[in-house]
């Protein structure tokens, strides 16, 4: 384990973040009481599934039609 305050982690950050990659916990203390651990983030490769909010989410009928002053304001639009 490397413990590093966090004047030491802020000059050698690149080696700690290294350290880290490679497997060693490195730790960042203040006054030699540790406060944080760096570890390596790895990403999430499982597939994405959908369907956790079915039935919770409800979408009124005419959610996509628009009002008779937005439908003036886009057409409006149209000629220019």
């Amino acid at each position: 384990m490397t413990l590093s305050n966090i004047h030491e982690a802020k000059t050698q950050l690149s080696q700690l973040i290294n350290r880290a990659l490679a497997g060693e916990e490195v730790v960042i203390a203040r006054a030699g009481e540790p406060l944080v651990r760096l570890m390596p983030v790895y990403p999430d490769t499982r597939p994405r599934q959908g369907g956790q909010l079915q039935g919770r989410i409800r979408m009124s009928d005419d959610f996509d039609v628009f009002g008779e002053k937005l439908e003036e304001m886009l057409s409006a639009g149209e000629g220019a």
